[in-house]
């Protein structure tokens, strides 16, 4: 979409394979040629167009990267940063710990997030850093979280947070991101998960959860339909303590719906 031509350069792992390139430039047709590549591994090559050069700037790849890939089960390196860290044992000439710059690689993705984590491992700390994390921008604390692990009638895995709530209580459409097997599917979960879980921010992650970004091919695929019949009581839910005041302020504003309310 972004090249007119791609190039991939691969060579398998197996022992006495050949290394070839295949070719495109857009068109039905292809080409597929023997090469010369010592090392295993692939290489992709796009060849962007003049009306795409924008998509080559750091920051645009970085943050295309970070949307995307942010949870990948593979490490994806991007160049490198620079980054200060302390010298073991060394003071400045002030007393304090002496630090130095050095360069290290730049870790797009946490191959491990929160979320694939057993609940017992986790403590409340990691819970807020997971979710500053998942909104890098927001400064508020959320109210308390639900880990969910659902394995009938579906596989859903995920953390639901609730949010601090505001005097004009609004429900963000961009705030639930919906993934298959850490792969990013889409933040446009409008129709696609109950409507009671739409106040709430945080991941839900499901194999069975078709890899399509298209909202309308999820909204008639036959597993996403079962997540839009969930009902609350089926959530095997460990609310914080901080639930029980969160819930009066919720019946008091009237703002959440019947289903909500009854989870609370």
């Amino acid at each position: 979409m972004v090249a007119d031509r791609v190039e991939i350069i691969t060579k398998s792992f197996k022992e006495d394979s050949k290394p070839v390139k295949w070719e495109c430039d857009g068109s039905p047709e292809y080409t597929i040629s023997e090469i010369k590549k010592e090392d295993r591994g692939t290489e992709i090559i796009l060849h962007v167009s003049d009306d795409c050069k924008d998509f080559l700037e750091e920051f645009k790849l970085l943050d295309l990267l970070k949307k995307y890939c942010k949870f990948l089960p593979v490490p994806i390196q991007f160049g490198t940063e620079k980054r200060w860290e302390k010298v073991e044992g060394e003071k400045d000439k002030d007393g304090k710990d002496k630090e130095i710059e050095v360069e290290k690689p730049r870790m797009i993705n946490n191959i491990n997030p929160a979320w694939k984590r057993k609940p017992s491992e986790l403590k409340d700390e990691d819970y807020k850093n997971f979710y500053h994390e998942l909104y890098p921008y927001t400064f508020d604390e959320p109210l308390f979280n639900i880990h969910l692990n659902v394995d009938y009638p579906f596989n859903l895995t995920g953390i639901l947070y609730f949010p601090k709530i505001k005097k004009n209580l609004e429900i963000q459409k961009d705030k639930i991101q919906l993934y298959c097997n850490q792969v990013f599917v889409t933040d446009s979960v409008e129709g696609i998960v109950p409507d009671f879980l739409m106040l709430l921010h945080g991941v839900l992650d499901s194999p069975d959860i078709p890899l399509n970004v298209s909202r309308s091919y999820l909204q008639s695929d036959t597993n996403v339909k079962k997540y839009r019949a969930i009902s609350p009581k089926k959530l095997p839910i460990s609310w914080k303590k901080s639930s029980k005041p969160t819930a009066k302020i919720l019946r008091k504003n009237g703002t959440t719906s019947k289903y909500l309310s009854n989870m609370v």
